[in-house]
């Protein structure tokens, strides 16, 4: 199946296209939902995940989770984290021990369970609702990192693997087409806009647009066969970049763009491109980077200059984070005030208690960490940032694109979108591996 589809790309893009279109009946999502859990656990245990089959499906609902959501597909909200967990664990058990064993992660996944000791939360709230929802991000990152480590991928399976990743972005990006009203309908102001991300959360949808920028970029540039039609690949890139702007969420956006600036240089000095050439990719970038911006500018009466530089719709300056350092400097103050941390999922609940103007939940995951697990959430953090640098330190000029980059958008993810969703941990491990020339390396 996987191969079938490999070998028929255009064809699958089409299908998760009008995949989109279908989002928007009341039938399709659960369906949907429902068979991308069903298949992929049957064909991983039919080939014993011999062709990294929990790798490429676990790809797939990272890419997917977000349209699943915003259209419902879903019975539990975090299945889609669950998805992942599963479909690597069932990898481990049913296929070969490729990775080398790393006891850090399992480690990292223990220590995190310690602070569910100290999670306490008011009559009425759901005490497994709070630890689900801020753990399940994290777990995913430990089974994604155990997985991963030092698993040798090779450049085919690795570019496969993204390829899956992309898929079901093209359906979340045609449901926003088909869910979005009449443009000139639509007041644009200076905050992140729910209308233009299909009424879902305009955070997560722009930063599942920004993986999928980042993922074109990377086909076009490596010259690989997307859809087979260089020209068609750029169009996908430009309109992803127009859906992105569009829902007037930064973090996803600066995420993209940074990373793919860090893909840029390693890759390019991988392929040792002359000065010539290295000027004429900035051009084009420049070119196409300024007519997006300019239309969508344009489309938005201007609003969108107002956003990226924080500014309110009548132009006046306002926090550029949106309360997030606000937060942060709470967050801090609770860590330096409690070495063992307050417990899982307190944070909103403590900042409520004092009274604070700001009681929403975390976006920054370094501060939830450090807030609710204390020291022992210092030194995870640490190992997190610490552990792929060796990785990056190791490999070629081509590894480290892949490497830093993926770094990149986990670091800058939990930044302004925490761990909301499955992509920032499972980005995260990929920059764990070992890129091979072949399958068998």
């Amino acid at each position: 199946m996987i191969e079938k589809i490999l070998q028929n790309k255009l064809t699958f893009i089409l299908l998760h296209i009008f995949f989109g279109f279908l989002g928007t009946l009341p039938f399709f999502p659960k369906v949907y939902g429902l068979l991308v859990l069903v298949i992929p656990i049957y064909i991983i245990f039919l080939n014993k995940n011999e062709n990294e089959e929990a790798f490429m499906f676990a790809v797939y609902i990272v890419g997917a989770e977000v349209f699943i959501r915003m259209t419902g597909g879903f019975i539990l909200y975090e299945t889609g984290k669950y998805a992942v967990i599963l479909f690597l664990i069932l990898g481990v058990f049913v296929g070969r021990f490729k990775q080398k064993f790393s006891v850090q992660y399992l480690f990292y996944i223990l220590l995190l369970l310690f602070g569910i000791i100290f999670t306490q939360v008011p009559e009425g709230e759901s005490l497994r609702k709070n630890i689900v929802f801020n753990l399940s991000g994290p777990i995913v990152l430990g089974i994604s990192a155990l997985y991963l480590y030092q698993r040798p991928i090779s450049k085919k399976k690795l570019m496969d693997g993204l390829f899956f990743m992309l898929l079901p972005l093209f359906s979340m990006i045609c449901y926003l087409y088909f869910r979005t009203p009449d443009l000139k309908e639509i007041a644009f102001g200076g905050e992140a806009n729910f209308v233009t991300s299909g009424g879902f959360g305009p955070n997560q949808v722009a930063t599942a647009i920004g993986l999928g920028m980042f993922v074109l970029t990377v086909y076009l540039l490596s010259k690989e066969k997307l859809s087979g039609y260089i020209f068609l690949d750029s169009i996908f890139l430009i309109y992803f970049s127009y859906r992105g702007l569009l829902t007037f969420s930064r973090g996803g956006i600066i995420t993209a763009v940074i990373s793919l600036l860090l893909f840029s240089f390693f890759f390019l000095l991988h392929k040792r491109v002359s000065f010539k050439t290295l000027f004429k990719y900035f051009l084009v970038s420049v070119f196409f980077t300024l007519a997006i911006w300019i239309y969508t500018s344009g489309i938005t009466g201007g609003m969108l200059n107002n956003r990226y530089t924080g500014k309110n719709a009548i132009g006046v300056q306002k926090d550029i984070t949106t309360g997030r350092i606000d937060i942060l400097e709470i967050q801090l103050e609770n860590f330096l005030e409690n070495p063992l941390g307050i417990g899982v999922g307190n944070g909103k609940y403590e900042r409520i208690k004092k009274g604070e103007g700001t009681t929403g939940a975390s976006h920054n995951e370094i501060g939830r960490l450090l807030e609710e697990h204390g020291y022992i959430g210092f030194f995870l953090l640490i190992m997190l940032l610490i552990v792929p640098l060796f990785n990056f330190f190791r490999g070629d000029f081509y590894q480290k694109a892949f490497i830093i980059s993926f770094y990149a958008i986990w670091f800058l993810t939990i930044n302004h979108s925490a761990m909301r969703i499955a992509l920032p941990g499972f980005i995260y491990a990929l920059s764990l591996i070992k890129i091979t020339e072949n399958e068998e390396d």
